[in-house]
């Protein structure tokens, strides 16, 4: 089920893929932090119910990701490794890349790693999801409404702005880094995406003819 029925050898030869864009979205996670200058919208919802219901926040991301699963089901999206892995290897990436990137930087280097930070997300989206190998939990929301014909630009921008609404009026803490991303995560996923997906931007096994050729 994991697997998604692909053959042995063919995810074999996606997990690197797979792992390598991970490390590059706990980069892009790590480098906004580092930056401090604002959290991501779903962090700030996370913050925000922190906050209201005295948990810590890297719990609350757990228990919101478990929620957001659940939210699967009527949405009929499939969970695979690359949801599994989604939730281990991000956060082990996020707390690899913090402890070598520099504390207190200077304001100017603050600025760059939120641009690259920001940067990060478009291709370490694209590359996992075209692995094929399922969705982390918050992507299958934008996944499940991009294969029923709407644009994943629209999608992704519509989920981070409402997202960002609900944890700005629970407390959260937005600042310009945060607008920056809810406003261009979805324009830089969707042109990502189309690179991967030259058949246009529907969450397909990319590779399943090849696999069929005897690739």
């Amino acid at each position: 089920m994991l697997t998604r029925g692909l053959p042995a050898r063919e995810v074999r030869r996606r997990v690197p893929r797979l792992v390598l864009s991970f490390a590059a979205l706990g980069a892009a996670v790590a480098l906004m932090v580092r930056a401090d200058l604002g959290l991501a919208p779903w962090d700030v919802l996370h913050q925000g119910i922190s906050e209201r219901v005295g948990v810590p926040i890297g719990m609350v991301g757990v228990l919101v990701g478990g929620l957001v699963l659940v939210l699967w089901i009527p949405l009929r999206q499939r969970p695979g490794l690359g949801t599994v892995l989604n939730f281990v290897l991000i956060g082990a990436f996020v707390d690899l890349t913090l402890a070598v990137l520099p504390e207190h930087p200077s304001t100017p280097v603050r600025w760059v790693e939120l641009a690259v930070g920001l940067f990060l997300w478009g291709p370490g989206v694209a590359a996992y999801l075209a692995c094929d190998l399922g969705p982390g939990p918050r992507d299958g929301i934008m996944t499940a409404f991009v294969d029923r014909g709407m644009s994943l630009r629209v999608v992704r921008t519509v989920m981070e702005l409402i997202v960002l609404g609900v944890g700005f009026a629970l407390g959260g803490t937005v600042g310009l880094g945060t607008v920056l991303f809810a406003l261009t995560i979805g324009p830089n996923v969707h042109w990502f995406t189309e690179r991967y997906f030259p058949r246009g931007v529907a969450f397909v096994p990319p590779a399943t003819p090849a696999v069929a050729a005897g690739d």
